[in-house]
């Protein structure tokens, strides 16, 4: 296991900022890559069904992620100028699409060379030990196999038609270490003053030159198993699909550390000690909220006040029961005054590695988090303001405040710190799944079997026919933490998710990806609690779901009808999932027991 702790040098962590730098000649240089994604020179314009490719199949990119490593430059003399250990992740919809190159010799040169993918160590090293923001923290870049070993170095996904058949989607997922492409592109750089050098990436090459690649003819999916003929065109076209689109000559921003205190840190506090699985990624915890003893203690202290409701009837824990791995076991909660509210309520574990809140994203803090429903009329309508002077005039709460924020004041902010500090210790990591990861125990043959299945991809092309359940909820944590329409309703579903928090059109329908970690005692299940069991929830995926325009691609390229799926086969996925149970929900183990 890993034990993080706030250190003094954690307490006043650094932040970042902005500046401006020039440089004068012969000095170290910048260079700013830009990508642009587009299709045949045009924009790429994300979830639109408009484009058409030499197989006159009607397409749609929902998805396009890639990893770039092994930067160099080629002097005019034809020297290489490598740039060892910077990387980049690059993904279009999250509007990650440039990266600046430091530590470059000001001089001149005449191509830039980079690989998409990794290199075989950096692919196979421990992913563990980069920090949360680091572009290969699989926690943020969502592009790392976990359990199968290795990165997807470029992750493009979609939907297809053909005329007026069913809509169907694909998902390209191009990874392994043969697969690693190079990339050098010709252009003339003075780089005597930083420049931009934008770089067009245009998916119809992509698909087209010098190899036509079919959706439906070729195949829908693949996950670049040897001799894969999708990843083999992928590859073969990969170099013609980035060109030089212009250079630009600036100053680009670069960033630089500036402390940033923590707010209301006071005299005298214990450090939280942060234990969690050495498999885990690094979190990305806030910064000005570090753990303190007392802070959480506060806030659990505050999680089951029921003096946050208007009518002192409920608390946050009435709606997130502990010994259910903090989720509520009916269907929807119910609120002051007898009031039903209208999603099943989500599991608070784990919460510090995910970077938005409830169903549909709608909060981007656990500090916010907090403090929502307390408002929340069909919840615990109350106003903060009254919260406040019920707290003040209530023995040990004073008190409470000043240990955690070193002064005696109550108020909404520090409310909703205290909070956040408790939910981040909520950690959830000692399973049977993980005592078999560590060795200190064995899979039965009917969950090695759903396990099996729970990381195969269903594809018949190649033979495989798993359950396909790891795109969405595969990594340590078993989420994603994005956000998905997983094909349970119709586009006009009364509940349209995540499209009422970003009011576009391609968000209906979607919601977060929860973990399925503790899922056998967090019954029922989907945002609406729609399903009681896991049997209900398996069945769901392997029968044929309801193709909206916004279906998530992963499971639009399963056929009509469903995966097919043996009843036993079903049962082994449940077994598996019922290994993801932390042993506190179990009343199992001892503390020496628990894995590593």
């Amino acid at each position: 296991m890993i034990t993080f702790k706030h250190t003094l040098g954690l307490v006043f962590a650094l932040a970042i900022f902005t500046v401006q730098l020039s440089f004068a000649k012969g000095e170290e240089s910048l260079l700013r890559l830009s990508f642009r994604h587009v299709v045949d020179g045009r924009p790429l314009s994300l979830d639109s069904l408009r484009y058409t490719n030499a197989k006159d199949e009607t397409y749609s990119i929902t998805r396009l992620s890639y990893l770039l490593s092994g930067f160099a430059l080629e002097t005019t003399d034809g020297e290489i100028v490598n740039l060892p250990d910077q990387f980049a992740w690059i993904d279009s919809e999250k509007r990650r699409t440039s990266l600046t190159l430091t530590n470059i010799p000001s001089g001149k040169y005449r191509s830039v060379r980079f690989f998409v993918g990794l290199d075989t160590a950096v692919n196979h090293g421990e992913t563990a030990s980069f920090s949360a923001d680091h572009t290969l923290n699989p926690n943020l870049n969502g592009l790392h196999w976990s359990w199968q070993g290795g990165y997807i170095f470029m992750a493009i996904e979609g939907k297809f038609q053909i005329a007026n058949q069913e809509l169907s989607g694909f998902s390209y997922h191009l990874a392994r270490d043969p697969n690693r492409t190079s990339i050098s592109i010709a252009a003339n750089l003075d780089l005597s003053q930083p420049l931009t050098f934008e770089i067009d990436f245009d998916i119809a090459t992509l698909l087209n030159a010098p190899r036509r690649i079919s959706f439906s003819s070729d195949g829908n999916s693949t996950h670049s198993l040897e001799g894969d003929p999708i990843a083999e065109a992928l590859v073969r076209n990969l170099p013609r699909a980035f060109r030089l689109h212009r250079l630009i000559s600036d100053t680009p921003e670069i960033l630089q550390a500036s402390s940033v205190k923590p707010l209301y840190l006071p005299s005298e506090y214990s450090v939280y000690p942060l234990t969690f699985s050495r498999l885990f990624p690094v979190p990305n915890l806030p910064l000005d909220n570090p753990l303190l003893q007392e802070r959480v203690n506060l806030g659990a202290k505050l999680f089951n006040e029921k003096a946050l409701s208007k009518d002192n009837s409920i608390s946050c824990s009435s709606c997130h029961i502990q010994s259910n791995a903090l989720t509520d076991t009916n269907r929807f909660s119910l609120g002051i005054d007898g009031q039903l509210g209208t999603r099943n309520a989500m599991p608070l574990f784990n919460l510090a590695w995910k970077t938005s809140f409830f169903w549909d994203g709608r909060a981007p803090t656990l500090r916010h988090q907090a403090l929502i429903p307390i408002e929340d009329p069909t919840e615990m309508g109350e106003q903060l303001e009254n919260i406040v002077e019920k707290l003040a005039g209530m023995d040990g709460y004073p008190e409470a405040f000043a240990k955690a924020f070193g002064s005696t004041a109550i108020t909404p902010e520090r409310i909703g710190l205290a909070v956040e500090n408790f939910l981040l210790t909520q950690i959830s990591y000692r399973s049977k799944f993980d005592k078999v990861v560590s060795g200190k125990d064995q899979f039965t043959k009917s969950e090695q079997r759903g396990f099996e299945l729970f990381m195969t991809e269903y594809e018949p092309r190649s033979q495989r026919f798993g359950a396909d359940c790891f795109h969405c909820h595969g990594g340590t944590l078993f989420s994603d933490h994005q956000f998905h329409n997983n094909g349970i309703s119709e586009i006009d579903a009364v509940d349209a998710g995540r499209m009422v928090v970003t009011e576009k059109e391609s968000d209906r329908g979607k919601f977060s990806t929860p973990s399925l970690r503790n899922v056998a005692v967090t019954a029922p299940y989907m945002h609406d609690g729609r399903f009681q069991t896991l049997e209900e929830v398996v069945t769901h995926y392997n029968s044929g779901l309801i193709r909206s325009p916004t279906v998530d691609a992963n499971l639009a390229k399963h056929p009509i009808s469903g995966l097919g799926l043996s009843k036993k086969d079903l049962g082994s996925l449940v077994d598996f999932l019922e290994t993801l149970t932390d042993e506190i929900y179990i009343d199992s183990g001892t503390e020496e027991d628990r894995p590593e």
